[in-house]
C-alpha cells in the first residue's frame, strides 16, 4: 500500500494545478467577457477580483465541506483500484501458471503419444516375431508329420512289395520243386521236416 504522505503530497500539488488552471482559464476567457459587457473596452479589475475572490472562498468552502470526504473517497477508490489491480495480478498469476500447466500437459501428451507409438510398435513386432516363430514351428511340425507320413508309406510299400515279392518266389520256388522233386523225396522232407518241428 502506498503511504499518507504521497496522497496528501499529490493532492496538494494538484490542488494548486488545479486552482492555478481555472484562474489562468478565468482570465484569459473571463476577463474579455466581461470587458465586452462593460460598454467601454476598459477592464473593470475590482468586479474581475471580486469575482475571483468569489470563486476562491466557493472553491475553498467546497473544499473545505466536501474535501475530506473526497480524499476519502478518491482514497477508497485508489484503494479499490489497487486491490482490484493486485487481485487482476494474482488471476495473472493464476492464469499464467494454468497455461504453463496447459502447456506442459500438450507437452507431455506428445511425449506421451511418441510413447504409446513406440510401445505399439514394439508389441507389434513382438507379436509378429511371435507369428513368425508359431509359424516356423507348424511348417517345421507339418513337415515332420509329411515326412513321417512319406517314410511309413514308403516301408508299407516296401513291405508289400517284399510280401508279393516273397509270394511270387514262394509260389516260383514250389513250382520248381514241384517239377524237381518225385513223390518218394517228397516224402522224405516232409518227415525230415516234421522230426524237426516235433523235437524243436
Amino acid at each position: 500500500m502506498l503511504s499518507d504522505t504521497w496522497y496528501r503530497r499529490f493532492f496538494k500539488v494538484r490542488t494548486v494545478k488545479i486552482c492555478s488552471t481555472a484562474f489562468a482559464a478565468l482570465c484569459v476567457f473571463a476577463l474579455p467577457a466581461l470587458a465586452a459587457d462593460a460598454g467601454d473596452h476598459e477592464v473593470s479589475w475590482s468586479n474581475t477580483a471580486f469575482r475571483v475572490i468569489n470563486l476562491a472562498m466557493f472553491l475553498g468552502l467546497c473544499w473545505f465541506f466536501f474535501g475530506k470526504k473526497a480524499t476519502a473517497l478518491l482514497r477508497g477508490r485508489s484503494a479499490g483500484i489497487a486491490g482490484e489491480i493486485s487481485g487482476l495480478e494474482q488471476k495473472k498469476a493464476e492464469a499464467e501458471q494454468k497455461l504453463a500447466e496447459v502447456e506442459k500437459r500438450i507437452a507431455n501428451l506428445e511425449d506421451e503419444r511418441k510413447a504409446l507409438i513406440a510401445e505399439y510398435v514394439s508389441q507389434g513386432e513382438a507379436l509378429k516375431s511371435a507369428i513368425l516363430v508359431k509359424a516356423e514351428e507348424e511348417a517345421k511340425a507339418v513337415s515332420t508329420r509329411a515326412q513321417t507320413a512319406l517314410e511309413n508309406e514308403i516301408r508299407a510299400a516296401v513291405q508289400e512289395i517284399r510280401a508279393e515279392l516273397a509270394e511270387k518266389i514262394a509260389e516260383a520256388a514250389e513250382e520248381l520243386v514241384l517239377r524237381k522233386l518225385d513223390a518218394g523225396e517228397h516224402a522224405r522232407l516232409i518227415d525230415k521236416y516234421l522230426a524237426e518241428v516235433v523235437f524243436h
